[in-house]
């Protein structure tokens, strides 16, 4: 019967995305047996993190400032404006170096089966965000999932019926793939997004 420190890790372990009974018991076990410093570092990381962080007043990322040092940095091309689902999202922008505007991060996105709608996600937070001088357009990032294909129409809609321009992201073939291996959907989007 294991002990109750120990289910309480492993519980805990499971709150991560993807991680089941199994791997969470093998991360427990490993920090326990090897790593206990490392344990340690990251109990006080996490601890740490809850404590200081919090969401920018302007673009909802995470940050520990009230402002966030992307919408503070005045060579940010602040008519554009990048509304993804999550500040990993974000993250993938910036490493791409494809773009230098600024961002709204969702925190989610709409799915009706999950109860999650419009509402839950901040849609209201960002139309005043778009609203504001200066955007000229918005640019939906969000997933390519149905999730993210809901979440892309319902605040197109909703921003277009503010007179604002929205653009959503082009998708197509990945670089370097051969058409055969490639999914039926993505050829047609990229067929119909040709330029």
């Amino acid at each position: 019967m294991a002990e109750p420190a120990l289910d309480g890790l492993v519980d805990a372990l499971r709150r991560l995305p993807g991680v089941g009974v199994k791997s969470a018991q093998r991360m427990a076990f490993h920090l326990l047996q090897h790593d206990r410093d490392g344990a340690r570092r990251l109990a006080t990381a996490l601890a740490d993190a809850v404590k200081r962080m919090r969401h920018c007043q302007r673009c909802h990322t995470f940050t520990e400032a009230e402002v966030c040092s992307t919408c503070r940095d005045s060579r940010r091309d602040a008519r554009l404006l990048c509304v993804v689902e999550t500040p990993a999202d974000q993250a993938a922008l910036e490493r791409s170096g494809s773009y230098k505007g600024l961002y709204f991060v969702l925190m989610g996105r709409i799915s009706p089966l999950d109860g999650v709608g419009a509402g839950d996600i901040g849609a209201e937070r960002l139309l005043e965000r778009a609203a504001e001088a200066g955007v000229e357009e918005v640019i939906l990032a969000t997933g390519f999932t149905a999730e993210g294909e809901v979440t892309a129409h319902a605040l197109a809609a909703a921003l277009k019926a503010r007179g604002l321009k929205v653009t959503r992201l082009a998708r197509g073939v990945p670089a370097g793939s051969e058409l055969e291996y490639v999914d039926l959907g993505t050829i047609a989007h990229a067929m119909g997004d040709r330029r």
